[in-house]
């Protein structure tokens, strides 16, 4: 039997919230949640892989539904498996899904891909039995590590939230096991963002470190205005302080700023994730790289860009990926990343871990479960099993 896709479902969920960071409010966000049905059974059910892109981006149905399923539907269902015909082969359905597509021009469709991708690895991983980390680890002949440093990401501007309630939201997270917190800067003024700072530093004590997050909103003047206010805390990271693209201000902010930076969530292809650190002045020994592979064409691209990160001597260590999905944990624990962002309260019930599953002394460990893990994390299975009953 030739292992085959025989159906794709997509729905657009709300994820809203009354959040805001310094450049966008998610009262209207949404995101797409897909299922990948496959001919194979396993434990006396057919095999479902499912996928959904990280928050910040929108849902991607129209370009799913209009495009990239179409293609993997239509496609020759041997052209999509491996070279034994026993599993589906994911760089072979990316490839069908990337067909009659221009370089360049990442934009949505990297989102809609990478949603795609992320079910394709989940049903992968289900039809050899084994967690995806471990899938991922045998392939690359790397050790596994189920032990992953994970970060409490929060902090967000929303309406009556005070410094009082800033303090108890991370005070929340260090009590949770984290020993790492982030907060969002930039939606305010910087005298206020100060005090808000130093609350928090206050809250978390001398142990434990906070990471600040500008969400692109500054030009060179206000990120270096800001550099120079931060500099005087020992912050894990100040995060993409100007547009994405804007390499020259990143790495002019280099001169100004030296301690840990990071950026790359909003860089969509490893083309952009080569130019980043081509130009972007980032440095190995100190900054951090967040590229998530549920918005950049998914897992079979952001093996492409960890090849251009080693290419250009960095470690994979000193990537952290944005989104705070278990794919990303996934792939940490599995092809040796540095950690993964989480969000234990925000944008449920696709944040966050399987049940169970508590932080320690910031790390996680990941549960044996085939797959990514999703059919362990109650909340979110429900989500997901609505979409093939």
């Amino acid at each position: 039997m030739t292992v085959r896709i025989v159906d794709i479902r997509e729905i657009t969920k709300p994820i809203s919230s009354p959040i805001r960071n310094a450049y966008i409010d998610f009262t209207k966000m949404t995101s797409s949640l897909v299922a990948v049905v496959t001919n194979v059974e396993r434990h006396g059910r057919l095999v479902v892989g499912y996928g959904f892109n990280s928050n910040g981006r929108y849902g991607q149905g129209g370009l799913i539904r209009e495009r990239f399923r179409a293609r993997l539907l239509e496609a020759d269902p041997r052209s999509l498996v491996d070279a034994f015909g026993g599993n589906i082969d994911p760089d072979r359905a990316w490839a069908a899904m990337m067909a009659n597509e221009k370089p360049g021009g990442h934009g949505e469709r990297s989102v809609a891909v990478g949603t795609l991708d992320m079910a394709i690895w989940d049903a992968v991983a289900k039809i050899e039995d084994k967690p995806l980390f471990r899938l991922l680890a045998e392939r690359h002949g790397r050790t596994a590590d189920p032990k992953v440093f994970v970060y409490a990401a929060g902090g967000y501007y929303y309406p009556g939230k005070d410094i009082a309630a800033l303090r108890r939201e991370m005070r929340g997270y260090v009590d949770r096991g984290y020993t790492v917190v982030k907060m969002k800067i930039g939606g305010a003024s910087i005298g206020e963002d100060r005090e808000r700072i130093e609350a928090v530093l206050d809250e978390i004590g001398p142990t434990n470190r906070l990471a600040v997050d500008a969400n692109g909103r500054f030009d060179l003047e206000t990120a270096i205005a800001y550099a120079a206010m931060l500099r005087a805390y020992p912050l894990f990271w100040y995060e993409e302080a100007g547009d994405p693209l804007d390499f020259k201000l990143q790495a002019t902010l280099g001169d100004f700023y030296p301690g840990p930076m990071a950026t790359g969530e909003n860089l969509f292809s490893h083309q952009d994730a080569r130019n980043l650190l081509r130009y972007g002045g980032m440095r190995p020994d100190r900054d951090w790289l967040q590229f998530d592979c549920a918005l950049s064409y998914g897992l079979c691209e952001y093996q492409r860009t960890l090849g251009v990160i080693e290419a250009a001597g960095w470690s994979r260590r000193r990537c952290v990926p944005h989104g705070g999905h278990q794919m990303s944990l996934n792939i940490a624990a599995g092809l040796g990343l540095g950690g993964n962002e989480s969000y234990p309260d925000l944008f449920q019930p696709y944040g966050g871990f399987p049940d169970g599953v508590a932080v320690r002394d910031g790390h996680i460990v990941m549960p044996e479960i085939p797959g990514i893990g999703f059919e362990e994390k109650s909340d979110l299975y429900a989500e997901m099993r609505a979409l093939t009953a």
